[in-house]
């Protein structure tokens, strides 16, 4: 017995031994991947020596002597931080997901193929200008450089994700970086599903309930739409949830998490420092590491420094000596969904006012992983794409004998954003800057400038020109057999809102309506932000002049106006009523929840309970408002709309109606069902976060949710790559903390300002600016999260162009050599 204890012991010990081994074996390779910062290369393609000086934030300071040199070093580091997400980037708009990750992927490739991002963005290549085309050339060698480093140097195949996926990294090509641009367009937009929503809904309601429930921003007079089902005759209602190709490597965004942003500007006059001021935080979906990456460039223009995107050789937003530009997405309808006619005798051909004509149709080869390949016929008609009725539920809205078709400013075989942006960063002045905005194209944004004299704001990207006979004016799908429902060209770029150097010297958007003209030259009718703008406009009232530090606090309030104006009707009928109630019973629950929120001024502070009981109390709220009408299509409205319950709740032409449960014989009433959602809220919370509403934590349930979308569900190995934080902020407030709206914690930070900056022209150099996770992409590396605190805890680092101070305070100084 003993004899076999000892020989269990020395088993047991080898096994360890061998276990620490390959634990040890694995950290070498995996550590390999980590670049060094202070290693020097030399490297084909490069006209003279770079230097590249990374700060003590990690942030790549640019120097060389051409400008090609310098985008060729921006390759080069990006690939050294982010070779994996640009390759995911690169291979998600190609539809090329299912060779990496099998069919889990199939569905998204399907429809990335029929949208056909990267033939388009192939063929937008010649449509650059020569200076454009050489940036692109060298960055792309750049890449390609330090794809060869890591071949020759055993470097742990660039990032530890290639030992799990294990494909060849193909060579980067200019159109690469353009279909990147193209992706972000398509990640941004939400107005294909708008559209189907709004069909789906106008079935199922009565026209004045439709309003009530996709409400129209209240100070825009709107005329009356018909009735869907009159447009497409044979539609039966449909109340099923809208779905699409989802997971995290799906670049469709539902609807509530389409592109979102806040930007704002002073004047010299409104400055206390007598210097222009601009703030600037785009906010998209969380990742690990984040979208964005700081770069300065030291361009034969001048220095430039800012956010750039992995696989883009530009600095999308941030600034130079004279000039700071910031963007936010404009919400333009550059979408249409067109119902196209087949001919009942031959179905690869569709009806136009001409006649029956052919689609044009190609075959596409889907290589799938571990499985056979896929092949998948391509259609086209004279509005684009044709899309499976699978998508966003098209089908649903479709009538018989039609597919739909879908057309989109973003599918331009010449598109020229990648110009557009490049010149807006080399440019000197508000006036050139704007002037460069003439060729981008998509996603349309709304471009906020500052010079050292003056502040302006205009919108850039293709706005559609519809006729004024459009039978749903783009709000919904139309039949293409009328021609007054295609597209008529684009407006001029002169039509484009812009404003210059107003009288008030403010100048913002955080998404909101930025004109009140009508039909066709309304440029939308969905806008992002109906509430976080009236929080801004406070703060701006507040002081006669401006600072880096003001903007800095706008940029990080917290106060919800949503909250201040909905918590007043919604619990008009219960507050302070009757008697104290028995502790321990949901009455008594109840009346502490209601004194927390009476002495509420709505700060979605991550330390306080009331925000988790206002947000939990509002969702039940509306799901139990709008569950009985629309069924399963409830499902697609996980974020109450401020307006729709404010219409309710003041009964803004009959919307009171919505509170009486349709299948109960008794009449509900809106004090009712308020009282009945807070309890069933409270239930659901106390399940959770226990028995004291005055211990609950915001920050508990907000959490900012940075997941690495290939490992971020992997056991184990999610305690590593992913980033969770607690924070402030919400669904409606400055510091927009989009909530995930659905899952076990709807209440989870999922969509935000991943890049915040900060820019003072009175003394440049202190302008600052952060991300959200850190500069690499390597989970092992420190410069992997290191920002991410900042970024929570609302601190930034300094942005400033003198070379020295880089210098100072260098983590690393990398030289890239010509080889002879």
């Amino acid at each position: 017995m003993l004899t076999l204890f000892r020989w269990l012991l020395r088993l047991f010990t080898g096994l360890l031994a061998l276990g620490a081994f390959a634990l040890f074996v694995a950290y070498w390779f995996l550590e390999r991947s980590i670049p060094d910062y202070s290693e020097d290369f030399s490297v084909s393609g490069l006209s003279a020596p770079v230097e590249i000086v990374r700060n003590n934030s990690s942030v790549p300071h640019i120097f060389g002597k051409t400008e090609e040199d310098v985008f060729y070093a921006l390759g080069f580091v990006h690939a050294q931080d982010r070779l994996w997400q640009m390759t995911m980037l690169r291979r998600t708009a190609q539809g090329r997901l299912s060779e990496v990750f099998g069919k889990r992927t199939l569905k998204i490739d399907e429809l990335l193929r029929r949208y056909d991002l990267y033939t388009l963005a192939l063929s937008s290549v010649a449509a650059q200008d020569a200076q454009t085309q050489k940036a692109l050339e060298a960055y792309a060698r750049g890449v390609n450089a330090w794809i060869g480093q890591v071949n020759l140097g055993a470097r742990g195949r660039g990032a530890p994700e290639f030992f799990f996926f294990s494909n060849e990294i193909a060579a980067w090509s200019p159109a690469d970086s353009i279909a990147v641009i193209k992706l972000m367009a398509l990640q941004m937009s939400g107005q294909l599903e708008a559209e189907v929503l709004r069909a789906n809904a106008s079935i199922l309601l009565p026209e004045a309930r439709v309003a009530d429930l996709l409400p129209d921003d209240p100070t825009q007079a709107v005329t009356a739409l018909p009735d869907y089902a009159s447009l497409m005759p044979g539609l039966v209602p449909n109340s099923d949830p809208i779905q699409t190709a989802s997971g995290p490597l799906s670049p469709f965004s539902r609807l509530p998490m389409a592109g979102a942003s806040n930007a704002w500007a002073a004047a010299p006059g409104r400055a206390a420092a007598g210097g222009t001021l601009l703030a600037n935080d785009p906010h998209l979906g969380f990742t690990a590491p984040a979208i964005w990456y700081l770069a300065r460039l030291d361009l034969p223009t001048g220095g430039v420094i800012g956010g750039t995107i992995p696989g883009v050789p530009v600095v999308m937003v941030g600034r130079s000596a004279e000039l700071g530009w910031g963007l936010t997405s404009a919400y333009v309808d550059d979408l249409d969904v067109v119902m196209e006619k087949l001919n009942p005798a031959n179905p690869e051909e569709y009806e136009t006012a001409e006649g029956f004509v052919p689609f044009e149709t190609r075959r596409s080869i889907i290589q799938v992983k571990d499985d056979v390949p896929v092949t998948i016929t391509l259609r086209w008609s004279k509005a684009g794409p044709i899309l499976p009725g699978s998508h966003y539920n098209l089908a649903s809205v479709t009538p018989a004998g039609h597919v739909a078709a879908l057309s989109w400013t973003a599918l331009s075989p010449a598109d020229t954003t990648m110009t557009a942006a490049m010149q807006i960063m080399r440019s000197k002045t508000v006036a050139e800057a704007i002037a460069a905005g003439r060729l981008f194209i998509a996603p349309a944004q709304n471009l906020m400038l500052a010079d050292k004299t003056g502040i302006a704001m205009q919108v850039i990207g293709a706005v559609p020109r519809r006729d004024p006979g459009h039978a749903t004016q783009g709000r919904m799908p139309a039949l293409g057999t009328d021609p007054k429902n295609r597209w008529l060209g684009t407006f001029p770029y002169e039509t484009n809102p812009r404003i210059l150097d107003p009288s008030s010297g403010i100048l913002g958007n955080t998404n909101n309506k930025t004109v009140d003209l009508p039909f066709p030259e309304h440029l939308s009718f969905l806008w992002g932000d109906t509430q976080r703008i009236q929080r801004w406009l406070t703060l701006m009232k507040t002081r006669e002049v401006h600072t880096r530090e003001s903007f800095i606090e706008a940029q990080l309030d917290t106060v919800s106006p949503a909250a201040r104006t909905v918590l007043p009707l919604i619990g008009a009928d219960l507050w302070f009523t009757g008697e104290a109630a028995p502790e321990g019973t949901p009455e008594r629950l109840r009346q502490r929840a209601l004194q927390l929120l009476a002495e509420w001024n709505g700060e979605m502070n991550e330390h306080l309970p009331e925000p988790l009981i206002y947000m939990a109390w509002l969702r039940s709220l509306n799901t139990r408002l709008i569950q009985d009408e629309l069924g399963p299509l409830a499902e697609e409205f996980t974020h109450p709309d401020p307006i729709f319950i404010e219409r309710v709740y003041r009964n803004i032409n009959g919307a009171s109606a919505w509170c009486d449960v349709i299948q109960s014989a008794a009449v509900e009433s809106c004090a009712d069902l308020a009282r009945i959602a807070l309890d069933e809220a409270l239930i659901q919370l106390t399940e959770t976060y226990g028995p004291n509403p005055e211990t609950w934590r915001w920050g508990s349930a907000h959490q900012a949710t940075h997941d690495h979308p290939v490992l971020g569900d992997v056991p184990l190995l999610k305690w590593f790559v992913n980033i969770h934080q607690s924070t402030s902020g919400g669904d409606f407030t400055l510091m927009r903390g989009r909530t995930k709206g659905e899952g076990p914690n709807p209440y989870l930070n999922v969509h935000g300002a991943g890049y915040r900056g900060v820019y003072d022209f009175a003394d440049p150099d202190s302008s600052v600016f952060v991300i959200s996770t850190g500069q690499s992409g390597h989970p092992m590396s420190r410069n992997y999260d290191d920002l991410g605190e900042l970024w929570r805890r609302g601190e930034y680092v300094p942005m400033s162009l003198d070379p020295e101070l880089a210098r100072a305070a260098a983590v690393g100084i990398s030289h890239l050599t010509p080889t002879p």
